[in-house]
Order: C-alpha cells, then structure tokens, then sequence
C-alpha cells in the first residue's frame, strides 16, 4: 500500500530565509517547526523536503555548502533520521535544463516513486505560490504556510492551496485532521 508524505519547502517554511544560505551557523528555525516536524513524523507521515537551491546554480553556493545547512536544519529540529529524504534543483533560473524546479511538480513526482508513496494522499507545505502549484500539479493538498508569505502571493495561494495555515500548529493540526481523509 502507497504510503503518505508531506513534502515541506525549506527557507521561509522550515527556517528562516537567509538569501544564498551557506552558512550552517546562520540557520533558524521558524516558530513551531520543530513541534509540528515531531508531530507528523509521530503519526507515521513521511516528511521530505523540496527546495530550488538556484544560488548552486548561480554559483553563488556550492551543493556542499547546501547539504550542510540542511545537516544543522536536521539537527536543529531535532529530526536526524526522520526527514527521509532532501530533494533540491540546483538550476539557475531561466536556466534551459531547470524542468525540476518548482512549480515543475517533478521533484515530488520523483520522490513518490522513490519511496512508493501515494502523492493524492500527501500533502505539500510552503510559503511561495510555486510550492502550491508545484503540490497541486502532483495531486498533493497544498498548504499555504502564511508566516513568511511572499508579498503579492498571498490572493493567488489562497485561491488555489487546499488550506491556508497562520503558523506551524494550524499546519500540523490540519495536516493530521485530513490525512485519514483521501481526496
């Protein structure tokens, strides 16, 4: 039986965005991460993180340096072992070879096969309208995570996510409300 995850944008959902993050030391979480990310890993969701990470391709950051912000994220939110997977697109923007960036629904499509999970049964969280689209394209329900929301985005999310939360604990409640309930 296909299993469910919920995918989490990184920067403005999981920690605070620091443009062209390198830097391990400079990482914070958002407000109720942590609680919410124990929360669903308890009740057996699958938690996988899909971030653009364009500053690789701009040459800006290095993978290396991406993979140790999400190294101390992990550790931060004290979930070492429990986000099962990192899927990133390194592309620049208006890059000819950036078919995975979100809103592409690719990167999700990927980890479903991956893991052998049932992506109308997941759930995607972010703070931009490309994480809501990239969900809703994969057949994920979408949730817009309105703490950092981006300026401009807020009207087009609300229209299309599937719940809109204030914070963490709305997300998480939600997410654990809905994930007996298939679409």
């Amino acid at each position: 039986m296909a299993k469910a995850a919920v995918f989490l944008d990184r920067d403005d959902t999981l920690i605070e965005n620091v443009p062209y993050l390198g830097d391990p030391t400079q990482v914070q979480l958002l407000p109720g991460a942590k609680e919410a990310i124990t929360r669903l890993h308890q009740a057996g969701l699958l938690l996988i993180v899909v971030s653009n990470q364009s500053g690789v391709g701009r040459g800006l950051i290095s993978k290396a340096q991406v993979r140790s912000v999400d190294a101390k994220m992990e550790e931060l939110l004290g979930s070492k072992g429990i986000i099962t997977a990192f899927s990133h697109c390194y592309a620049a923007p208006g890059d000819p070879y950036d078919e995975r960036r979100k809103p592409s629904p690719l990167m999700l499509q990927e980890a479903a096969l991956e893991h052998g999970l049932s992506l109308n049964d997941s759930f995607m969280v972010g703070n931009r309208l490309s994480d809501i689209q990239s969900g809703h394209a994969a057949g994920c329900r979408t949730i817009i995570l309105k703490l950092r929301i981006e300026p401009g985005d807020e009207k087009a999310c609300a229209e299309l996510a599937t719940f809109s939360a204030k914070d963490w604990p709305a997300a998480s409640a939600w997410i654990l409300k809905s994930k007996e309930s298939p679409l």
